[in-house]
């Protein structure tokens, strides 16, 4: 066994020796499409050049200098590229080495702006259920994902509590229209507002496209203006988590971008570096970095690695890859042709109950019967089961259970890369709909 500590103590992984475009091959020689990006990260794929190149350059000239003392020039670009233009009123950028770690200093900046502008009675956030923000105890208190909070409920922050997602796959009733289940959610926001006290909200936390836990839920039109509108009437701020679902991977550079909504502050991280460093990092509307330059002219937030001059070199190099070769207009392009193609394969499958995403961020969600919508019992793992066909097939893909409530429920995500081609899209639903089809069959001979 290996000394070690994996994600399972009781099976070693196979060693990963290589990658190449959208392929990995482990130590056996056995080759696997990247179906997912890894958790939605390697948005380029794997080897590419110039950002190896520029890796490279980087550690030639300067591999560390801590931010007490310094600031870097690959790290002054990058804030350059992200916020330069001053997207949606966002004007600064703090860089840091993960999802978690963002979602932590987004929690704490949000709190230091009311203590800085006057309102330190302000101590309580909301987020939302079947949300996922991160591991780390802060980011944990944020998320709603039942599954993982439990073993850690008692270290975990009572100043967060938790409204219903937009789900409109389970939730919105049989008699609502879009447009009434939207005004049921905002309204159970406001409820939230006026429970807690209005005046002690700093924020509402949200995934634009929910990632993980809920599997690529899209908002209805209207959620986010809704949302946005129930903030700005309280003054607290929005929060957007677009570590899965932001810089590119749904088909604009923000996922804000099409829910036409802006936020205060926006958290980033996996298809900022693409996988090739280490970084995360949050992006800060100007009133926001005004209130705290007028007060103490500080973030009272720091990590050792913050702004590392290799990982923020990386990260510059992959935007301009995205930027240089047209990027998101394949993610478009190839978002539209796996939505298509997914719908072909599994639209009237007897055991897939939806299909949802957006961008090349897909995923289908798994029931016993389409009519009824009952998921698949949990003592099945029927998400680790395709997971594992789907490997044997040579194809990466990432599942998840408890989609409903942290205990029931399945689905499986597909996020490629931005550079797949129209025939690796082909490939990749047919391999994934081979082993869709194997893991059912394993745990109900008449699943096909």
């Amino acid at each position: 066994m290996s000394h070690l500590v994996h994600r399972s103590l009781r099976q070693d992984p196979p060693i990963a020796v290589r990658g190449e475009g959208i392929y990995l091959y482990d130590r056996d020689g056995h080759a696997v499409i990247d179906g997912s990006g890894g958790a939605a990260v390697a948005c380029l794929g794997h080897g590419e050049p110039r950002v190896i190149a520029a890796i490279k350059a980087q550690l030639d000239q300067l591999s560390y200098a801590h931010t007490a003392l310094f600031s870097c020039e690959s790290a002054e670009r990058l804030a350059d590229i992200m916020v330069g233009h001053a997207p949606g009123g966002l004007t600064h950028a703090y860089f840091c080495s993960s999802g978690s770690e963002a979602n932590e200093a987004a929690i704490k900046l949000a709190r230091q702006y009311f203590l800085e502008v006057g309102q330190p009675q302000r101590t309580r956030f909301i987020a939302r259920r079947q949300s996922y923000h991160g591991n780390t105890l802060g980011a944990l208190s944020a998320s709603g994902n039942a599954m993982r909070r439990a073993p850690y409920a008692p270290l975990l922050s009572p100043a967060f509590s938790h409204v219903s997602p937009c789900y409109a796959y389970r939730d919105r009733g049989d008699d609502e229209t879009d447009a009434q289940y939207v005004a049921r959610l905002v309204a159970e926001l406001e409820a939230e507002f006026q429970r807690l006290g209005p005046d002690t909200v700093i924020g509402f936390i949200a995934e634009p496209v929910v990632g993980a836990t809920l599997g690529c839920a899209t908002a209805l039109p209207g959620y986010f203006e809704g949302v946005r509108a129930v903030c700005d009437r309280h003054g607290a701020l929005l929060i957007l988590d677009e570590v899965m679902s932001g810089m590119g991977r749904t088909g604009t550079l923000h996922a804000w971008e099409q829910e036409a909504v802006t936020p205060d502050i926006q958290i980033v991280a996996k298809g900022l570096g693409a996988g090739y460093q280490p970084i995360g990092g949050i992006l800060v509307h100007g009133r926001v970095i005004e209130g705290l330059a007028a007060g103490s002219g500080a973030f009272m937030h720091g990590h050792t690695y913050q702004a590392h001059p290799v990982a923020c070199a990386a990260a510059v190099a992959v935007q301009q890859v995205i930027a240089e070769d047209g990027l998101l207009d394949n993610v478009q392009a190839m978002g539209a042709l796996l939505e298509q193609r997914l719908v072909e394969r599994f639209g009237n499958h007897r055991h897939v109950g939806d299909i949802r995403g957006r961008g090349l961020f897909w995923a289908i969600e798994f029931v016993t019967d389409r009519a009824t919508k009952q998921p698949f019992d949990p003592a099945l793992k029927l998400n680790e089961r395709v997971k594992r066909e789907a490997f044997e097939n040579g194809l990466a893909c990432y599942p998840m259970g408890g989609t409903i409530d942290g205990r029931l429920g399945d689905h499986a995500i597909l996020a490629p890369p931005y550079i797949v081609t129209p025939d690796q899209v082909d490939m990749i639903v047919d391999r994934f709909g081979a082993a869709v089809d194997a893991a059912l069959a394993s745990c109900n001979p008449g699943a096909r």
